[in-house]
C-alpha cells in the first residue's frame, strides 16, 4: 500500500544541534554577550527561529527589546549552518527503501524554509522529498496542524504516516488525526509514554517495516 509519509527535519532526519549551537554563539559573541552550551540549542530548538532565540535570551537575562536584532543576525548565518550537521545513521538508506516501495515522501518542519532547503541540498536528501514545508512556509506552524495537513494534501491520496522527534510533533501529529511515528534519539525531552503516538523506533534501519506494518495496522 503506497502512502504519504510526512517527516520532521531536526532531530529526527538530521542532528543540526551543533550547526545551530555555533550559529547562535556568533552572533552572541558579535555582541559581547555569553555563550550557550550545545545541550541548551538543543532544548531550544522544535518551535521555529523566533521561539529559539526568545528562549536563548530568557536562559541569559537578555531583554525582549535586543531578540529582534538578534534574530535578523540569526536568521542570516542560519541559511549557511550546514557543515557540522548530519543525517542520523539509516536515514538516506530508509529513504531509499520506502521511495522505492512507492510512498511519496515531504518534509514538515518548524525550520525555516531557506534553511531547510540549503540542508537538505548540502545532505544530498532533497531529491527524497516531493514537497517541503518550512516554519514560515505558512502564516502558522507546528503544532498548528495546518501546514502538516497541507503538506499531506500536496502528495495526493493515500494513507497518511507522519514521522519525528519531539513533543511539538507529537502534538501536530495527534491534532491532524493521523499516524505518529515517534523517533527516541532525537531532540525529545518528555518521557515516551507521556507523548502521543502509534509507534515508537530508535533506529532508521526499522522505520521502513515499521511503516508497512503501521499501513496494515491502519
Amino acid at each position: 500500500m503506497n502512502a504519504r509519509i510526512v517527516f520532521d527535519l531536526d532531530g529526527t532526519l538530521i542532528d543540526s544541534a551543533p550547526d545551530i549551537h555555533g550559529a547562535a554563539n556568533k552572533v552572541l559573541a558579535a555582541e559581547g554577550l555569553g555563550e550557550i552550551s550545545t545541550d541548551q540549542a538543543r532544548g531550544y530548538v522544535g518551535h521555529g527561529a523566533p521561539v529559539f532565540i526568545q528562549r536563548m535570551c530568557a536562559d541569559l537575562g537578555l531583554p525582549e527589546h535586543r531578540q529582534p536584532a538578534l534574530l535578523a543576525a540569526f536568521l542570516k548565518l542560519y541559511e549557511g549552518a550546514v557543515h557540522l550537521t548530519h543525517p542520523y545513521p539509516g536515514v538516506e538508506a530508509a529513504l531509499e527503501e520506502l521511495a522505492a516501495s512507492g510512498h511519496r515522501l515531504g518534509v514538515c518542519t518548524n525550520k525555516p524554509i531557506r534553511p531547510t532547503q540549503a540542508v537538505l541540498e548540502h545532505l544530498g536528501l532533497a531529491r527524497f522529498f516531493a514537497v517541503v514545508f518550512g516554519g514560515d512556509s505558512l502564516p502558522v506552524r507546528k503544532p498548528d496542524p495546518t501546514p502538516l495537513l497541507e503538506a499531506f494534501a500536496q502528495l495526493g491520496d493515500g494513507p497518511c504516516v507522519f514521522v519525528g522527534d519531539s513533543e511539538v510533533d507529537a502534538e501536530t501529529g495527534d491534532r491532524a488525526g493521523v499516524p505518529f511515528l515517534l523517533f527516541t534519539q532525537g531532540y525529545r525531552h518528555k518521557p515516551v509514554e507521556a507523548l502521543p503516538h502509534t509507534a515508537t523506533f530508535d533506529s532508521f534501519d526499522a522505520l521502513p517495516e515499521l511503516v508497512a506494518t503501521s499501513l496494515e495496522e491502519g
